[in-house]
């Protein structure tokens, strides 16, 4: 990625324009690499391949359609490789943008459905391509086109109608599986549908969940609840605030001919729920609290961070002592800044709670990052002993 602030000058006459293939120099015009270049994006140019990767493969320098094909046989036979899809799970990231060195392009597999996520402007113009190269895989009959249009707006497209985007006449809803458990995803809900980065920390929850008493806060559509319920807890209750959400969790109970007197779910604010858990003195086995995005950017975290400190402070409260709390941060700020366990550590105090760190995990293994893109790393999942 080569950020607008870090270009010295545009060789070329005329200039360039957005989507143009651009090579890139350093200070004395040694070859860096190539890219596809944006005029108003604050990333001025993705960089498609280095000069070192074009040494090894020159097949595809300069080569966007030769590269989208690479790129995506590449990602194909990475999952194949952690046994994705497998008989149990056939909902997982084919395409994670930087992960898989392709910026702005992210491909969510579900079933024989295809969600392609676009925030780049290179993304839409070489949108048919990439179609293309996503109908070519065997299992996939289906796919939806889902543009970000707020994030395409700062590459500089504009679109007229960013909901008109899907590529056959399919049910909004689809059925997954995960880990041997069934879901209804809806290809219209939070990021692509579904939050396949917690399947490894889900799979977890099974495995403690035994005879335990589970709070699932910020439950969304129940992945973890069902986990929970299908590890043996005797008790399951998720809260969240969202109704659409709540009913497809209870859909995905009887789905999976589960006891719904032993797993349910209410509409409540987060926050006021444990507040008045904790006011009348009730405590659960083991408490997951995954709450949505609090630091979309640096500029925020500040106050995000005293957000996530009330927040885990009020599930401490209500973790039973010598139980475990899985609390989450989905914000790349706060993953980034590497302070998430110190706010950790000042809700417990918050609390007066002593905390371990007993497990830290980030998103899946189907969501690779690239070193050199450390951005890329936005989930953090800890589990804690509170005592």
């Amino acid at each position: 990625m080569v950020y607008s602030g870090a270009v010295d000058r545009i060789i070329g006459r005329p200039p360039p324009t957005t989507g143009d293939v651009v090579f890139v120099t350093d200070g004395t015009q040694k070859p860096i690499g190539w890219g596809l270049y944006n005029s108003v994006s604050m990333f001025c140019v993705r960089l498609m391949q280095l000069e070192e990767d074009a040494r090894r493969d020159s097949s595809s320098i300069l080569n966007m359609e030769k590269l989208l094909e690479t790129r995506i046989d590449d990602a194909i036979d990475l999952r194949r490789r952690i046994g994705l899809p497998s008989g149990v799970t056939n909902a997982y990231r084919l395409v994670n943008s930087e992960g898989d060195r392709l910026s702005g392009l992210i491909i969510d597999v579900f079933g024989d459905f295809a969600v392609i996520a676009s925030s780049a402007a290179w993304v839409e113009k070489y949108r048919s391509e990439i179609e293309i190269l996503v109908r070519r895989i065997s299992e996939i009959n289906h796919l939806k086109w889902r543009p970000y249009a707020e994030i395409l707006k700062e590459e500089g497209v504009h679109l007229d109608e960013p909901n008109a985007s899907d590529l056959s006449n399919i049910d909004e809803r689809v059925k997954v599986l995960e880990n041997g458990i069934h879901y209804q995803v809806l290809l219209d809900g939070q990021k692509t549908g579904f939050y396949a980065d917690q399947r490894e920390s889900r799979l977890f929850i099974s495995s403690i969940s035994k005879g335990s008493k589970v709070l699932d806060v910020c439950c969304y559509t129940g992945g973890f609840s069902l986990n929970a319920a299908h590890g043996g807890a005797i008790e399951v209750t998720g809260i969240d605030s969202s109704s659409s959400a709540l009913e497809i969790a209870k859909e995905n109970v009887l789905l999976n001919n589960m006891d719904p007197n032993r797993i349910s779910f209410l509409k409540e604010d987060a926050s006021e729920f444990m507040k008045n858990a904790a006011s009348r003195g009730e405590a659960w086995d083991l408490v997951i609290l995954d709450p949505p995005k609090l630091a979309p950017c640096r500029k925020v975290l500040q106050r995000a961070t005293g957000m996530y400190r009330n927040l885990n402070s009020l599930a401490l409260r209500i973790t039973k002592k010598g139980g475990l709390l899985m609390t989450c941060s989905c914000s790349g700020a706060m993953t980034q800044s590497g302070t998430f366990l110190r706010t950790l550590q000042g809700a417990a105090s918050m609390a007066g709670r002593k905390i371990t760190v007993l497990r830290q995990a980030g998103a899946a293994s189907d969501h690779p990052v690239d070193p050199s893109y450390p951005e890329g790393s936005y989930l953090s999942n800890v589990l804690l002993r509170v005592t």
